[in-house]
């Protein structure tokens, strides 16, 4: 029981650190923790200055854990995510020289800039967790996250992602303009930040966390309680966007191609998360529907009358929550 309050006091600590560096996105936040304890990738989507990069980096600077960010550009290569083989002319061998993604935690800013073959070097590391060059294959460190972002709004010189790389996010976050009253929060943030920066000060002192402490918390995690109807309540939401007419002819109409098997895997995982971090040893119906559009919205392909309506995936599986009955 001491194991237990401890880690859950960390990361409840860590949830608090965080919130005084990232104002008004306490949403975003919570889903950075889960994405860490459910040892799942995370897509944030949102406008220029949400600060979706500073919510990422300032998780990483909480975490005892190597950090890099790589900034996706159209003449990225795939080798300088991978790294690649180098030839030594003197004693004619080749060496593995390593590239960013052996690092913990990895930021793909603005991933969408990148052309597919760029995209799919992120593939096998986000899947299989190791990188293969040549005839050789690396493993990656056990505590590897990918989290990465993307803005909706420039679509010049952007690559949309494919529905493969997308299915293996664990959770597409959209994240939409802090209220009034968080934007004043920020100015002050930003001139206490500036005056610290002046008088060379840490305006943040960080308690970090431990790698330990982050795989203690993902097995406590996975031994909560699971009910069977709370288990059945998750594939009736997957089974629904796969044969959605069977809950009306609307539904029917939107959805081209349902969730795949990862879809029922991040909502059961996600749901755990939000349990633990609740200091609950059981997962509710709540939790499933919290966590069930960020989820799902990257796994749904509405057709193309649904997309001539104006219907978006969040309007979906709302549609798809309200159909579907809680135990």
């Amino acid at each position: 029981m001491t194991t237990n309050k401890t880690c859950r006091e960390a990361f409840t600590q860590l949830y608090h650190d965080i919130e005084q560096q990232i104002v008004g996105q306490q949403a975003l936040i919570q889903r950075l923790l889960l994405a860490l304890l459910c040892d799942g990738h995370l897509l944030l989507e949102g406008a220029p200055g949400l600060a979706k990069t500073r919510a990422i980096k300032s998780l990483a600077n909480s975490l005892e854990a190597d950090f890099h960010r790589i900034q996706f550009t159209p003449d990225l290569l795939p080798a300088d995510l991978t790294g690649s083989d180098v030839f030594h002319p003197e004693t004619g061998s080749f060496t593995f020289n390593k590239g960013p993604l052996f690092h913990n935690v990895i930021l793909a800013d603005e991933i969408n800039r990148a052309p597919a073959k760029v995209q799919s070097a992120l593939l096998e590391a986000m899947e299989e967790r190791q990188i293969t060059v040549g005839a050789a294959s690396y493993p990656l460190p056990p505590l590897f996250l990918v989290m990465a972002t993307q803005n909706p709004i420039e679509q010049e010189g952007t690559y949309p992602l494919p529905e493969a790389q997308l299915d293996r996010f664990l959770l597409h976050v959209r994240v939409d303009y802090p209220d009034k009253a968080a934007s004043r929060k920020i100015l002050q943030l930003v001139r206490h930040e500036t005056m610290c920066a002046l008088e060379n000060k840490n305006p943040h002192a960080i308690q970090k966390v431990t790698q330990e402490q982050v795989f203690t918390a993902r097995r406590e995690i996975m031994a909560l309680h699971l009910a069977e109807a709370v288990e059945s309540y998750i594939i009736e939401i997957i089974e629904t966007t796969r044969n959605p007419a069977q809950y009306g002819q609307e539904l029917s109409s939107w959805i081209r191609w349902g969730a795949s098997p990862r879809g029922a895997i991040a909502i059961e995982r996600a749901a755990r998360a939000m349990a633990w971090l609740a200091e609950r040893d059981f997962v509710t119906p709540e939790d499933v529907q919290n966590v069930a559009a960020d989820a799902l919205r990257h796994r749904i392909l509405l057709n193309y009358e649904a997309e001539a309506e104006g219907i978006t995936s969040q309007q979906c599986i709302d549609q798809i929550l309200a159909s579907v009955p809680a135990p």
